[in-house]
């Protein structure tokens, strides 16, 4: 796929995928023009087949099958598709002072203060109890209204600004104005204003009101609801040179678009190839639907029972075909910021417009919760990358003392495969608005696609 193709697509892919969900059902809807069909509606499979599993609808793998025996193991391209936001909470909508406000908890590692003041969005899902689901987008169209979290104007900010940048937002102050009324003639009353409005003067009960003209929403139904709040609005070119882009979930849609754009632009193989785009990374991998469970492992074994029979199958297959394979952990890395140097070592850093970034280790301090690749492995990939071209570098996240992070990488490493993290440098990382570089996702989908060559 050429540059321009790509960067199409994926900005298409960024406004489309703003949730977990919607990635996953932006990817089923892709891949099945390209030939791919649920493993579900398949009886048996064999080399040439095209199929992917996918897991409550938050987390997917695709696999186009190879001549080599699955025991032999996969090539894995793996990324995740959640990203830092703010959660609704289950009893959300409540009533201050004729104001209508939506409660939220914030899922992921963010600065809070980044929230306050934006247009926000809400995406995701309703589930009511007679098995129907709404699905909910409010605030993409120009048409819709978006919110907000209020902050304080600075003339009255003088206590605020005293705090830290970690306390000066609560958490359980990034809750979005959903909605106000003009106030009551009763409003200087010192009786409870909850209980003295009228329906005319309840804020919380016009919510509810729209709510249930517009989406056949009741007050009970958040009890069975995912509401995600995301930034609203497209992802858009950033820079004079338009070099940049600047888009919300970049980590690590950015790797997770350009792993799958690679498998689908794929030739077919000996050994089966893989993409795999999970939930959960961002809050540890936890759940049903995060690599830390037996998530990718059940899908395996559902693969080789597809592959062999049921009388063919056994554990035993299973786990040399884990233990065998190959895997690129398509996450991103902090690109070095010019503004905060001192943060970096700079020979150790990721810059824009410097190509995939290799991360020997992620962790923390002394590469706490990392996942540590051999010199063997990183050879390998170094000897396929400069034959066919590709632009790299090798980075850690930031100076050794200063801080670190984690990928899914150990959790595939704890099958005893190989296991390298490689993605797109980000600068603003689990900012609302992150940047990434043209460049760099084009280095990054040629990395993966020569890499499934492997």
């Amino acid at each position: 796929m050429e540059k321009q193709e790509l960067i199409a697509a994926y900005k298409n892919f960024l406004d489309k995928g703003k949730t977990e969900r919607e990635c996953v059902a932006e990817i089923i809807k892709t891949a099945e023009k390209y030939g791919y069909k649920n493993l579900d509606t398949v009886e048996k499979i064999k080399a040439g087949d095209k199929v992917y599993i996918q897991k409550m609808n938050k987390s997917i793998a695709l696999f186009k099958i190879g001549t080599e025996d699955l025991k032999n193991g996969l090539v894995i391209l793996g990324a995740h598709i959640d990203s830092p936001r703010l959660d609704i909470k289950q009893n959300p909508l409540y009533e201050r002072d004729f104001a209508a406000y939506l409660n939220t908890h914030y899922y992921g590692g963010i600065k809070k203060y980044q929230w306050v003041t934006l247009p926000l969005a809400i995406h995701g899902v309703v589930c009511k109890t007679d098995g129907s689901i709404v699905n909910v987008k409010i605030g993409e169209d120009e048409n819709d209204p978006v919110f907000c979290i209020s902050d304080i104007l600075p003339h009255l900010a003088h206590k605020q600004m005293k705090d830290s940048a970690a306390e000066f937002i609560p958490g359980e102050k990034l809750d979005l104005i959903a909605g106000t009324v003009i106030p009551s003639k009763e409003s200087d009353s010192k009786e409870s204003k909850d209980e003295k409005q009228n329906d005319s003067h309840s804020a919380k009960k016009m919510v509810l009101k729209i709510l249930k003209e517009k989406y056949n929403i009741e007050a009970n139904d958040f009890l069975s609801a995912e509401l995600e709040v995301v930034p609203a609005g497209k992802s858009r070119d950033c820079g004079f040179d338009g070099s940049l882009i600047l888009g919300y979930g970049q980590d690590d849609r950015v790797c997770a678009f350009t792993s799958f754009q690679a498998l689908m632009d794929s030739e077919e193989s000996g050994k089966t190839l893989c993409c795999l785009c999970v939930d959960k990374e961002e809050i540890g991998s936890v759940g049903g639907t995060g690599m830390a469970s037996h998530l990718f492992e059940n899908m395996v074994a559902k693969l080789i029972e597809k592959a062999h029979g049921a009388s063919g199958y056994s554990d035993f297959i299973v786990r040399s075909c884990l233990e065998n394979s190959f895997m690129l952990s398509s996450d991103v890395n902090a690109a070095y910021d010019p503004q905060n140097g001192d943060l970096y070592d700079k020979d150790n850093a990721s810059f824009l417009n410097g190509g995939v970034v290799f991360n020997k280790y992620t962790g923390s301090r002394g590469k706490s919760g990392a996942s540590d690749a051999n010199a063997e492995y990183l050879a390998k990939v170094r000897n396929i990358m400069e034959k066919n071209g590709v632009k790299y570098q090798m980075a850690e996240l930031g100076k050794v003392d200063q801080g670190g992070g984690g990928t899914i990488a150990l959790y595939a490493a704890k099958y005893g495969m190989n296991v390298l993290d490689a993605g797109v440098a980000v600068l603003s990382m689990h900012a609302p608005w992150e940047l990434t570089a043209k460049e760099d996702i084009l280095q990054a989908y040629n990395c993966y696609k020569a890499f499934l060559s492997i």
